[in-house]
């Protein structure tokens, strides 16, 4: 049997001014257990299950920095009332051995505004085919109290004990919807270069660093590519993270690619659930989502480590620690990441199917690979609560989604 010891993720790690006992991250996935933006049990539980699981940091999502942030009204917003319930989540966790991570950012068009009573935020105008909401454009008054929010909502992660907090700039989210060449089509300084179009994040970054410094860590989620024709892509990541290094703003760069408002299946790869998405939508978007929904969710083919060819051009520009995420499901996988420079990898799908999996690969089993067969049907199991919808029907507990929100 081999030594434990030879794998690089599952030995100490060290991310900024934090130590984890291992190289894995819990990839922030929303839960779907914060009924009225509440820190639920379940949550609780939920998070301490994959700290007893092994899991080096776990990642709390989503967590917003401002009432239009969010994508609907069952989420966290980050700041005073959260405080109790995210304290006591940290507590749960850090008992079970491991680290803790607020997701942070602002959902921008991809946001819901018939359930949070808010307008949504995008670079320029979108009509959002999900929700049938126009978004608006966003006032540099607005990113101004954007980038500032993030600041503080690192501090609020702070004083409730979390380890560190993970800066959301993908996905399309606002952040990302600026660095897009297709959503964003502004002539201020917010738009056109990628200079201007990186501004947002860059600002959020900036906020963050300055109110915590190296107090907690700081990561970022950063897309690659969007999925889409004229997104952001490749070539415009490269340089936005030689950006983030050169000024010192993160710890870590998790990367990523997809768009939730336009390609979610981007990132996820693999079957699409397209009835089983419907099924929690209202009308008519339900409908729209039987008929038409090859053209939304389309379906990627899966494979092991597919965001690899893509990260492994990040890694040859910057020096900066990067965190691998996408089919990342066995001690093979992990040992490849390593092998071509990745300190990090993050996992979701496969610890939803089972928790338990990076405590079994500490303990010598690496013969137990990670268990998902990614049909991909968790993704609507967040109306009633994240899970693996093989292993079981949800806890009992109402459902915390809004009538127009998934």
């Amino acid at each position: 049997m081999t030594d434990p010891k030879t794998h690089p993720i599952l030995e100490p790690a060290r991310l900024g001014p934090i130590s984890l006992r291992n190289a894995t991250i819990k990839a922030a996935t929303f839960e779907g257990m914060t009924p009225g933006g509440q820190v639920s049990d379940r949550l609780v539980e939920f998070h301490s299950e994959l700290a007893r699981g092994g899991i080096g940091m776990t990642t709390v999502a989503y967590c917003a920095v401002t009432p239009d942030g969010r994508l609907h009204q069952n989420q966290i917003l980050m700041g005073e009332e959260a405080l109790p319930g995210l304290r006591r989540l940290a507590d749960a966790v850090h008992g079970e051995g491991a680290a803790i991570s607020a997701q942070i950012g602002h959902a921008g068009p991809v946001s819901n505004a018939k359930s949070t009573g808010s307008p949504a935020l995008a670079p320029s105008p979108h009509l959002s085919a999900q929700h049938l909401v126009l978004s608006r454009s966003a006032t540099s008054a607005d990113l101004r109290r954007v980038a500032a929010a993030h600041g503080s909502a690192a501090l609020t992660a702070r004083e409730a004990g979390f380890d560190a907090v993970e800066v959301h700039l993908g996905h399309n989210y606002l952040a990302s919807s600026f660095l897009s060449p297709r959503l964003n089509r502004r002539d201020d300084e917010y738009g056109g270069t990628l200079a201007n179009r990186a501004r947002v994040a860059l600002e959020a970054l900036r906020s963050v660093r300055d109110a915590v410094g190296g107090t907690i860590a700081v990561t970022a989620k950063l897309n690659m590519d969007d999925g889409v024709a004229r997104g952001f892509w490749l070539d415009e990541a490269v340089q936005l993270a030689q950006w983030i290094e050169r000024d010192g703003l993160v710890d870590a760069l998790e990367l990523t690619a997809g768009s939730s408002l336009l390609n979610p299946m981007y990132l996820f790869r693999g079957d699409a659930p397209i009835q089983e998405m419907a099924a929690i939508m209202p009308q008519p978007q339900r409908t729209g989502m039987r008929l038409f929904g090859r053209l939304r969710l389309r379906s990627y083919p899966f494979e092991p480590l597919y965001l690899l060819p893509s990260a492994r051009q990040v890694r040859a520009e910057v020096s900066l620690p990067l965190i691998l995420l996408g089919g990342v499901n066995t001690i093979d996988d992990m040992d490849t990441a390593a092998a071509q420079g990745f300190q990090f990898v993050a996992m979701a799908r496969a610890l939803l199917r089972d928790p338990g999996l990076v405590a079994a690969l500490s303990n010598a089993d690496y013969a137990r690979g990670g268990l998902c067969i990614h049909c991909n049907k968790c993704m609507a199991s967040i109306a009633s609560g994240a899970r693996c919808v093989l292993i079981g029907p949800p806890p009992e507990g109402r459902a915390v989604l809004g009538a127009h929100a998934r």
